[in-house]
Order: structure tokens, then C-alpha cells, then sequence
């Protein structure tokens, strides 16, 4: 059974609130990939039982971004370059198909939007602004996604979201105002209604990310990383054999997301 999503409604529950505080982390790479999550640790830390903790690290793990070990425990995701790859075949595909719908099918409240979104990217790249630069290039991808008014496409977008949010946090070594110019070509693309032009400029603006991208995973990822071994290891500082890596095997490798920063 599919895990339910946050509410959206209402006040939110325990389970939202670890939801969110631990997605934004790990997104921010505060927590990094194959970081080991104690749950005894982040109960305390957050101030919720296990209870609604876990309910949040089963959401976190149908979004990818978390590994449940079975009686063990769970972990960051370690995001392989095999992920950032396959993440990658499948935004070529479906973000060309979001942008020809969304040339064909946005109104003038959506372009608005889209051009808002736009303007405040322009702000973060002026503001060498690394986090908003990361935030709101995801948001135009985001943004094209609805007003393509497809749900189908939106169910099957949704699930990427955050790997998405999170590779583009993960990956430092693409210009940013290059990727600014290329989304303004984008927009004026949609804007004019010229669908092959809007598919064939998001496809092109997606593939020429994917072999910097695919460097920059093989310097931070864990490709050899047993989640089995990781979650198996007790608490940090015990049975790490006092390596100080948080119980990763990266050798204490905390600097994976400051070296790779957060470029979309």
C-alpha cells in the first residue's frame, strides 16, 4: 500500500511536521546521502514519538529520498549516478512532454505565474544566492508541470519533485545564469504558444545538464554503500569504530554538499 501524502488541510499533524523538517534537510543536504537516521535521536530532536516518525520516513521513502532497511533502521538515500542517469532519461521525456501542454493549454493567470517565478530567479542568480537559485529553478520546472494541465503527468511528476529539488541542490558546477537565459527561453517559448519549440527547448536545457551532473555524482556519491551495513551500525560514536563519519563509510565526508552546490 501506497503511503498517503501530508495533509494538505488543517493543521499539521506530527507526521507533517518530521515530514517537512527532515525533507528540507535532506534536500538542503544537511543530512547527507547514506547519513544513517536514528530514530531515537530524531525523536528527541524533533519532538514527536516514533510513531509519527516513522509514518514521515515511510513518505520520505516513496519520494526516494529515504531507505528503510526491514528490523534495521533507515538512511539518506544514497543517490548512485545510476539514480542521477535514470532520474535524468526520464525528465527528458516527460518535462519536453510538460512544455509542449503547457504552450498549448496555460491561460494568462498561469503565464503570469510562470513569468513571476521567473523574475525571482532572475533576483537569486543577481544575489549569488545559492539555496533561491536552487529553489526557484526547480519551481519553473514545477510550474511548467501544471500548466500543462494533465493530471496523469502531474501524478507521475510528483513522486521526482524532490530528487529533483535535491540534484539540483547536489550539483554546483552549471552556470547560473546560463540555466536563467535557457528558462527564458523556455517561457517565451510557452508564452507564444509554439509547442515543438517548448518541448524541443526542454529537452535541450535537461540533457545538457546530465553530464555534469552524472561528474559531479561520481565525486559525492556512495555508490558501494550496503544500506544493510549502514542501518546495522549502532548509534554514532559506538560502533562506528570511532571514525566519525555519522556512520556513512564515507570516511567523514561532510563536504559533499558544499562542494557540490546548488545550481538547477
Amino acid at each position: 500500500m501506497t503511503a498517503a501524502r501530508p495533509s494538505d488541510a488543517g493543521r499539521p499533524s506530527l507526521r507533517d511536521l518530521a515530514y517537512e523538517t527532515l525533507r528540507r534537510r535532506i534536500i538542503e543536504v544537511e543530512l547527507q546521502p547514506g547519513e544513517r537516521l536514528v530514530e531515537r535521536d530524531l525523536a528527541t530532536e524533533l519532538e514527536v514519538s516514533r510513531i509519527p516518525l516513522r509514518e514521515a520516513l515511510r513518505l520520505l521513502a516513496a519520494e526516494g529520498l529515504v531507505v528503510l532497511v526491514p528490523h534495521r533502521g533507515a538512511l539518506v538515500a544514497p543517490f548512485t549516478p545510476g539514480d542521477v542517469r535514470d532520474l535524468f532519461d526520464v525528465r527528458e521525456s516527460l518535462e519536453s512532454l510538460a512544455a509542449r501542454l503547457a504552450a498549448e493549454r496555460a491561460d494568462e493567470d498561469g503565464l503570469a505565474r510562470l513569468a513571476a517565478g521567473l523574475d525571482a530567479a532572475r533576483e537569486a542568480t543577481r544575489a549569488h544566492d545559492r539555496a533561491a537559485i536552487a529553489a526557484t529553478n526547480a519551481s519553473f520546472h514545477t510550474d511548467i508541470v501544471e500548466l500543462a494541465s494533465n493530471a496523469l503527468l502531474s501524478g507521475v511528476m510528483r513522486p521526482l519533485e524532490a530528487r529533483m529539488h535535491w540534484l539540483f541542490r547536489l550539483t554546483a558546477q552549471r552556470d547560473p545564469d546560463r540555466q536563467c537565459a535557457e528558462h527564458e527561453r523556455m517561457y517565451e517559448a510557452i508564452a507564444a504558444r509554439d509547442a515543438d519549440l517548448a518541448a524541443r527547448l526542454a529537452h535541450e536545457h535537461v540533457a545538457d545538464g546530465r553530464a555534469t551532473s552524472l561528474a559531479l555524482a561520481e565525486r559525492w556519491s556512495l555508490p558501494d554503500i550496503d544500506p544493510e551495513a549502514v542501518a546495522a551500525r549502532r548509534r554514532r560514536g559506538r560502533g562506528d569504530g570511532g571514525r566519525g563519519d555519522g556512520g556513512r563509510g564515507d570516511g567523514g565526508r561532510r563536504d559533499a554538499g558544499k562542494q557540490a552546490g546548488p545550481e538547477a
